[in-house]
């Protein structure tokens, strides 16, 4: 059994080691996105699905001897694709939806490999069976899940911080290798023997109902939305970073390991009561996350809990209802769609007809009906009364009506709620408080993006982070007491940073999405009220930058670009910076928003700094001098240290930038975000 186990348990460790690490490569590609990592998610398991079926199609229809043929050679062939490392004409242009240049870029990169390694633990396991005729073979399932969580774990912990990404890749590279060979001996052993799929059928070995089937299918696809659910949660509000995608994603896999490892983990007189729990802790998440102003400490750790606790009810029941192992590639084939169905709910089908994140009320609906008919049947399998069967349905439905009514009043009060590939943007009016007049407000996630004054004039004041004190307006205005500026901004917003440029200034903004551009045009007036010269490059700012081919001549350049709180980590790398100089006059500034309710950041750009020998402040504004201000960290850099002698930074708001000891600095290739958790 060693040769199989150990097979099974490096193919789950390679198949989810690779998982936030290609992710990680191609996230700056595709401006730092959150849904990058929802969208990888779906190829990953949209390729599981694929493994599976492979495997499925290989027992039921190839003998053993053939199985092992088309195995290997396919193996032979997955080879020539590595290091799996992406190759940089995959880089998209900006401007359009980014879901398939993602799912063609990892199918071209890691297609084959994740697609056999995905095959492995049915394949092994019917082979398994086929060596030792009567065993039950899926406490190996369990085996492979636990190689799964272990690489999930280990890499924001030991790998991230230790390894740079490119070698990463290569050390992937070899231990596929390695398991093509451990592959080839497994197959070697099982040359021989007779198949249980294909033997003849037994008494005791009934063919799943149909019923049965699409319980395994529905069960499956409502762990896999709550999973994409609840990092989509995380992730758009602290930061799109291998450690929130991990977290979930481990929590999902334990209980599979729970689940199948044994059957007395899981009992439903301790877990369905918990997954009621769940159900109110999933609705409170969804109706307080917004004006949550500690989500790390309170609702990551609730939503977690009971995305675990919703995980063990789903898995729990699948392991409760796997079939005679004759049927066992049918039994992953079908939980590996539910998987993939989940997957596309929520990174394909929902962000195109959802004007809002409608998929978790949808999915905690749907635990709570699975819930519903997983209680109208006792241990034994009997039904129970009609009666207590169609109460349990009421119930359950009218607690999704009741979310639905939630959602509904929450959206009440926004003008505008609109949704693509980067998230959803909202627009809110507020009235007058304090006798200041009222404001209108652009919220991505859970963050301001912007406030625009409704009174006349309202679309040449700034607000917000950019008020009169702030380290951006600082900095503009001193730039610009020698005449007119050119002006860079990455990250558009409400366009509130326009109010900033004067007549004869050069405004240019780089903006990733589309639908940004769109509400800043016509539920603001920032933008049509500026009177610089204006542009907007559509893509990821740095790409966009990195793509032009002479300077931008910069005497300004400020990066603001946030998805929601989440400021994207590829803006900030060395190379980053050697970008932004290319485009800065010798004594021009670069400005960075730091602001930020979970992350230190200053401490990746003053390393930065030191190593490009440029020189730095940090301003802090309370934002106190007015109602429609908000307090703001800026950090100011500039090749020229002459700049910050001006009276504009000679004050107790504004200090030197210093160097953390020790700290190590950012590139493309190294990060480690635990180093800068508030």
């Amino acid at each position: 059994m060693f040769v199989y186990a150990a097979t099974i348990f490096l193919s789950a460790f390679l198949l989810f080691q690779v998982q936030p690490m290609i992710a990680k490569f191609i996230l700056p590609w595709f401006g730092g996105s959150a849904a990058v990592w929802s969208a990888s998610l779906l190829f990953f398991q949209l390729l599981l699905l694929a493994g599976y079926l492979y495997a499925h199609c290989l027992i039921r229809y190839l003998k053993p001897k053939q199985q092992i043929g088309v195995h290997l050679t396919l193996l032979a062939i997955s080879l020539i694709t590595l290091p799996i490392i992406p190759k940089d004409y995959w880089k998209p242009a900006g401007g359009s939806d980014p879901l398939l240049g993602i799912l063609l870029l990892l199918g071209a990169t890691v297609g084959l490999p994740y697609t056999l390694l995905s095959a492995t633990s049915p394949l092994l396991q019917a082979w398994y069976l086929r060596t030792r005729a009567g065993v039950i073979p899926y406490r190996l399932f369990a085996l492979s899940n636990f190689g799964s969580m272990l690489a999930l774990l280990s890499y924001p912990f030991v790998v991230e911080p230790n390894i740079a990404l490119r070698s990463q890749a290569r050390i992937w590279s070899i231990g596929f290798a390695a398991f093509a060979v451990a592959c080839a001996l497994a197959a070697w052993k099982s040359r021989s023997g007779t198949d249980s799929l294909q033997a003849a059928a037994q008494a005791d070995a009934k063919p799943p109902r149909f019923s049965t089937i699409l319980l395994w299918i529905s069960l499956a696809a409502c762990a896999s939305t709550l999973l994409l659910a609840t990092t989509s949660h995380l992730t758009q509000n602290v930061a799109p970073i291998p450690l929130l995608w991990i977290a979930p994603l481990s929590i999902y896999l334990l209980s599979f390991i729970l689940s199948f490892e044994s059957d007395k983990i899981y009992q439903r007189w301790l877990f369905l009561p918990l997954g009621l729990v769940a159900l109110g802790v999933f609705a409170r998440g969804m109706s307080q996350y917004e004006d949550n102003v500690d989500v790390i400490k309170t609702l990551i750790p609730m939503l977690c809990g009971a995305l675990f606790i919703a995980c063990m009810v789903c898995h729990g029941e699948l392991a409760r209802s796997k079939p005679h192992p004759r049927y066992l590639t049918l039994y992953f084939l079908m939980v590996s769609l539910g998987g993939a169905i989940g997957g596309l709910f929520v990174a394909l089908i929902a962000p195109r007809i959802f004007p809002n994140y409608w998929e978790m009320p949808i999915a905690i609906t749907g635990l709570g009906v699975l819930i519903a008919i997983v209680l109208s049947y006792e241990d034994s399998g009997a039904p129970r009364p009609l009666a207590v069967r169609a109460s349990l349905l009421i119930v359950a439905l009218s607690f999704g009506i009741y979310l639905a009514r939630l959602e509904r009043r929450a959206n009440r009060e926004y003008l505008l709620a609109a949704r693509n590939f980067y998230g959803v943007l909202r627009v809110r009016d507020d009235a007058a408080v304090d006798g200041s007049g009222g404001v209108r407000v652009l919220i991505h996630g859970t963050i301001n993006h912007g406030t625009q004054l409704l009174g006349p004039g309202g679309g040449r004041i700034p607000t917000s982070y950019f008020g009169v004190t702030s380290g951006i307006s600082r900095a503009i205005r001193t730039k610009g007491e020698a005449g007119p500026i050119r002006i860079g901004i990455l990250g558009l917003g409400a366009g509130v940073t326009a109010t900033l440029a004067r007549a004869g200034d050069t405004l240019h903004y780089y903006e990733i999405n589309p639908l940004v551009f769109e509400i800043a045009q016509t539920k603001f007036d920032f933008w049509k009220s500026c009177p610089a010269e204006k542009q907007i490059y559509f893509g990821d700012g740095r790409l966009t930058l990195e793509r032009m081919p002479s300077s931008e001549n910069l005497d300004f350049l400020a990066m603001d670009a946030f998805t929601s709180d989440a400021v994207p980590m590829h803006l900030l790398t060395r190379e980053a910076y050697a970008t932004y100089a290319r485009h800065l006059k010798p004594d021009g500034v670069l400005a960075i928003n730091v602001s930020n309710r979970y992350l230190d950041l200053e401490p990746i750009i003053a390393e930065a700094a030191k190593e490009i020998g440029w020189s730095g402040i940090v301003v802090y504004d309370e934002g106190y001098s007015e109602t429609f201000y908000v307090s703001n960290t800026w950090i100011l850099l500039s090749k020229s240290p002459a700049v910050f002698g001006h009276p504009n930074f000679q004050d107790s708001n504004a200090y030197a930038l210093q160097p953390r000891k020790g700290f190590r600095a950012w590139t493309d290739d190294y990060s480690n975000i635990i180093q800068i958790l508030r």
